[in-house]
């Protein structure tokens, strides 16, 4: 039988979230880098973009036209199954060009022999004037 939310496992992916969290904040690309699976299956759909693999999230990154991304999170959610899987959900707010905008990510963790990494993720503003 899978343990649903470990302690361990919780607190040890909120902590990587979390330095992923300071990375991106920062625009830190190597951290952003060694927290996802170098693999051509990672996928990050965002606000604007699907991305397809590693190469296109680097690229991506390094190309951010905005590379420092300031916001507020809450409702962060950690849900772990046994101790290699785990998924990241949470809200954000943010001020873009003076106005306030509300989001949600989402990630799903998978443990390897070299340790946690984002396998997917999503990025996304919650209204009808985004875009």
């Amino acid at each position: 039988m899978t343990t649903i939310n470990d302690p361990t496992v919780v607190a040890e992916v909120t902590d990587l979230y979390l330095k992923y969290e300071e990375a991106l904040s920062n625009n830190n690309l190597e951290v952003m880098d060694s927290l996802f699976w170098d693999a051509p299956e990672v996928v990050r759909f965002g606000i604007t973009e699907n991305l397809y693999g590693s190469d296109e999230l680097r690229n991506f990154r390094q190309n951010r036209p905005n590379p420092k991304i300031e916001r507020e999170i809450s409702n962060l959610k950690v849900i772990t199954f046994g101790k290699d899987a785990a998924t990241v959900t949470l809200e954000f707010r943010r001020i873009i060009n003076g106005v306030e905008r509300f989001g949600r990510q989402s990630q799903t963790w998978y443990r390897f022999t070299e340790g946690w990494k984002v396998v997917s993720a999503h990025v996304s503003f919650i209204g009808r004037d985004v875009f």
